[in-house]
This record gives C-alpha cells, sequence and structure tokens, in this order.
C-alpha cells in the first residue's frame, strides 16, 4: 500500500520457518527478525536516542492513545513530527490504542462506530474511530500504523471472541479505505484477533490478506492465557501469513518466546518485560533473570552479565547496581535498562546470524541449554506503560 515500504526475505534457515529479512522505510532500514524498545509516550523509560542507538536499536513503538492525551498530536506535529520531537531518527511504528481497549476496560465502552474512552488523566472525553486513529498516527508523522481493533480478554467465550472479531475486522475494512486519503509514506498493518480459537484465527487472516496490506500483526496474546495456549496459537497463524509481508507478534517478549515465535516465522516484536522488569531490579542475562536487588549480590563484583559486551557489563559490577537500586538512585534504573535491551539486540541479532548460516536450531539448543525460563505470567503488552 505504500510506495516507500518495501520487505524482503534475504534468507530462510534450511531447517525452519525462521528468516532474515530487511524492511525498508523512509525512515533507514529495520533487519529482521528485530525487537521493539516500547517508547509509549515518546521515550523509552530511562534511556536517550543516544542510548538506543549504541546497543543497536532501528525502530521503536509509541502509542497512539496516551501521546493523543499528552501532549496531543497538534503539538507532536507542530514540532516537526514524533522523529524530531524525540529526536529519534530511526523507524517508528504507532499502536493504535487498541490496547487500551482492554487495559482500561472500566474507562471505556465499544461501539460498532468506535471506543468512547474517559481519559485517565482527567476524565475527558474521547471518542477513538477507525479513522481518526489514523489521522492521530498520520499527525505524529510514524512510519507503521496500526489499525484500531478490539481484543478479547481471557478468559472469553467463543461467542465474545467471535463478536470481537467481528468488529476488528469492520474497523479493518475502515482503515483500509480511509488509508489512501493520508499523505506521506507510510505502511498500514492488519491486525489478527479471535483469542484462542484457532478457527476464529484463520478466519481473521483470511479477511486480512484479502485486504492486502503492508504487514500483517497477531494481536490479543500475552493478556493473561497460559503460555502453552500463546504458543499453539502463535505456531498456527505465522504459516498462515504471507511470505513476502513482515509479521510483527504483538506484546510477546520473554526470550524463550521470542526464540519460538522465530523459529516459526516471526519478523517483529515489542514488550515491555525488558524495560519494566529492568526498572524493578530484574535484569536479563545469558543464563536467565535475575534479581539484582538480592542479597548475594552485595560482595559480587562480576559484570553483570560476563557474556555481554554492553557498556554497562564492561563497566559495573553487579554489587555497584545493587547498591544503586537499594539507595534509590535513578541511574540504577538507566543502567538496568540499557543492559536489559542491549541483551535484546544481541540476542536478535544472533538469531539473525544463525539464520544466514542455517544453524538457527542448534543456536536455540545452545541457547536453551544455558537460559534458565522462570515460569511467569504473561506480561502486559506492548500498549501499556513501557
Amino acid at each position: 500500500m505504500s510506495e516507500r515500504f518495501r520487505f524482503r526475505v534475504i534468507h530462510q534457515d534450511a531447517h525452519s520457518d525462521a528468516r532474515v529479512g530487511v524492511i525498508e522505510t523512509p525512515h533507514g532500514t529495520v533487519e529482521t527478525p528485530n525487537f521493539m524498545p516500547v517508547a509509549t509516550q515518546a521515550t523509552v523509560k530511562a534511556m536517550d536516542p543516544r542510548d538506543l542507538k549504541e546497543i543497536g536499536t532501528q525502530i521503536i513503538v509509541s502509542n497512539t492513545y496516551h501521546l493523543h492525551l499528552r501532549p496531543g498530536e497538534e503539538i507532536i506535529q507542530e514540532a516537526g513530527g514524533l522523529h524530531k520531537f524525540m529526536s529519534w531518527d530511526g523507524v517508528i511504528l504507532t499502536d493504535s490504542g487498541g490496547f487500551q481497549v482492554h487495559s482500561l476496560a472500566d474507562l471505556r465502552k465499544v461501539t460498532p462506530e468506535g471506543v468512547q474512552f474517559q481519559s485517565h488523566i482527567d476524565g475527558k472525553p474521547i471518542f477513538f474511530t477507525p479513522q481518526k486513529v489514523l489521522d492521530i498516527q498520520h499527525a505524529l508523522g510514524s512510519d507503521i500504523f496500526m489499525p484500531l481493533d478490539r481484543p478479547s480478554p481471557y478468559p472469553v467465550t467463543r461467542n465474545e471472541a467471535e463478536e470481537h472479531l467481528r468488529i476488528t475486522q469492520r474497523w479493518l475494512e475502515q482503515s483500509v479505505a480511509y488509508f489512501p486519503q493520508l499523505s506521506g509514506n507510510h505502511a498500514l498493518f492488519g491486525i489478527v484477533q479471535g483469542s484462542v480459537f484457532p478457527d476464529l484465527r484463520k478466519r481473521a487472516v483470511e479477511h486480512a490478506i484479502a485486504l492486502d496490506l503492508d504487514g500483517y500483526a497477531i494481536g490479543g496474546l500475552a493478556l493473561g492465557e497460559p503460555k502453552v495456549e500463546m504458543q499453539e496459537i502463535t505456531r498456527l497463524v505465522l504459516p498462515l501469513l504471507p511470505y513476502d509481508k513482515p509479521r510483527y507478534l504483538m506484546g510477546v517478549g520473554y526470550p524463550e518466546d521470542l526464540v519460538m515465535a522465530i523459529e516459526h516465522g516471526a519478523d517483529l516484536f515489542d514488550c515491555v518485560v525488558a524495560t519494566r522488569n529492568a526498572r524493578t531490579g530484574t535484569l536479563f542475562t545469558w543464563t536467565g533473570r535475575i534479581t539484582i536487588r538480592n542479597a548475594p549480590y552485595a560482595r559480587d563484583f562480576r559484570p553483570i552479565d560476563p557474556d555481554c559486551s554492553c557498556y554497562v557489563c564492561q563497566t559495573f559490577t553487579r554489587a555497584y547496581l545493587r547498591h544503586l537500586f537499594n539507595a534509590g538512585e535513578i541511574l540504577a534504573a538507566r543502567l538496568a535498562t540499557y543492559h536489559s535491551l542491549a541483551f535484546f539486540m544481541q540476542m536478535m541479532k544472533e538469531m539473525r546470524d544463525a539464520i544466514l548460516a542455517d544453524s538457527f536450531l542448534d543456536w536455540k539448543r545452545a541457547f536453551l541449554a544455558r537460559y534458565q525460563v522462570q515460569r511467569s505470567v504473561s506480561p502486559t503488552p506492548s500498549g501499556g506503560s513501557t
């Protein structure tokens, strides 16, 4: 749909569906598979754009609902668009606010025409239609637009999930019809809903493919469902999506889940799990998560992760970071976030290299042999605060 948005698969692993691709946009290229740090309110919390560039970030995701409330798309447009406003010259994908349909259930009413929100800040009424959501994203000037959608909570009945899917499909059709009226070189993705019901997911895929979008996203997962169900739906839907379009798995971010999805052909991810965990002192490493606040690290003068080459691991110790957290120092959040996001970027690069070498499954086995998976509830997806 966009003349300046291109995606091509460079190489597929010889032994799995994992693939390396390149997304081309007016604000640069994105190598896939790739992880998008969440910049809900035009910032990745505790990080500045220079930090993001240093660790290899190519694309971030911001949120339409939150930026509409503060500072407002008019101010951002007056500043020259979101890229200039936040001094980020890389690629930006903007979520539609669809997640807030889920997370602000007590402050919204869904109708066939759109969503009536009550602002969580001042109670002001806000009505989001499929067209208004695209207008806001156009004013923001992001590279990839997401349409308004209706995710299903978990648990949900089949009848409810089917109704939510019908609304999502109606809004997607309206978005596709309206999108050509917006000037500029932006891309529009479609979102596949259907909760944990395989037949609904298949129906959603068929509907979205017929609209010939720039890319396709799997939404409505990591909303509290058992991890096994999330994985089953991911494995079901990915191979049904077009091979020559990017595939975006929304809101899924634990390393073991990313590896699983990439094996089956996923290209893009976003999640608050890396940044939110970091700010509370839980850090991702090549051997699993560590809680740096804990007493055993008081005299641990090793790097956070001896196998990490990031600035934080090359400069500071576990003991120092523990001290910063326990003293309530702001630097704790910055260093922890820097490391955890750097870990995600390094992991993505290693997987891309392994795919190019046709050794992804060997890489996967070696990674999972070291990485200690901790059982956890599905994280809040990308639409939430970072």
